[in-house]
């Protein structure tokens, strides 16, 4: 099938339209019977735009989590960065002629401005950092014992998480797109098979196909 023209809601709409009053109606519904589209069949339609409608609720709760879930990565990377820009300016002074110091901690150059390259950047601070005695004996004297770089490497790490999450939820709306598109995928050919063979039952009273949301031009 071609890509619709109208939006979803519009379709789904138009499909909730057809269907119900096809099956309220009893003259359309003794016209469309003969036709092979019986009550069963046209309950089996709104079986499936039933279907439709709840996967799309379903994906949009998908989204909302994973909109809450980017807010939270958000949250804790600025959180994280602010206190890292601090240490790291602590330490620009304390290591300025230590090369090796430098290096271990990544002191030297801009600081990544995506998500992955920041947490590179600061999880190897942290990490050498934290893994050296003489490294924590230098910084100690400027604030910056043992305990507070454990806290702040603890930022770091809840950012990791977060982004983890935020990675799940991603994918879990993905899915759940994937899974209604296909479902209104099949919704709309159902439809327009239908509207095929209500065009031929209903013929001969343009009034009803009119009804059914299917305007009969004149």
């Amino acid at each position: 099938m071609s890509r619709p023209k109208q939006s979803m809601a519009q379709r789904l709409m138009a499909a909730q339209v057809a269907i119900d009053n096809s099956l309220n109606n009893p003259a359309i519904l003794n016209a469309v019977t003969a036709f092979g589209y019986d009550a069963a069949r046209l309950q089996a339609g709104r079986d499936l735009y039933d279907e439709v409608m709840a996967l799309t609720a379903t994906q949009e709760v998908e989204y909302g989590e994973q909109y809450e879930a980017t807010a939270v990565v958000n949250t804790a990377w600025e959180t994280a960065d602010l206190a890292y820009k601090k240490a790291l300016k602590i330490s620009r002074v304390v290591f300025r002629g230590n090369q090796k110091a430098r290096n271990a901690l990544g002191l030297s150059g801009s600081r990544k401005k995506t998500l992955s390259g920041w947490i590179k950047q600061a999880t190897t601070f942290y990490t050498n950092l934290l893994n050296t005695p003489d490294l924590i004996a230098a910084m100690t004297p400027y604030s910056y014992d043992q305990t507070k770089l454990e806290a702040e490497a603890a930022l770091v790490q809840a950012v990791v998480a977060a982004n983890a999450a935020q990675d799940k939820e991603r994918g879990e709306a993905q899915e759940a797109t994937q899974m209604r598109d296909v479902k209104m995928d099949e919704l709309d050919q159902w439809v327009a098979d239908y509207k095929a063979v209500a065009q031929v039952a209903l013929s001969d009273s343009p009034q009803m196909l009119e009804q059914l949301g299917w305007v009969v031009p004149s």
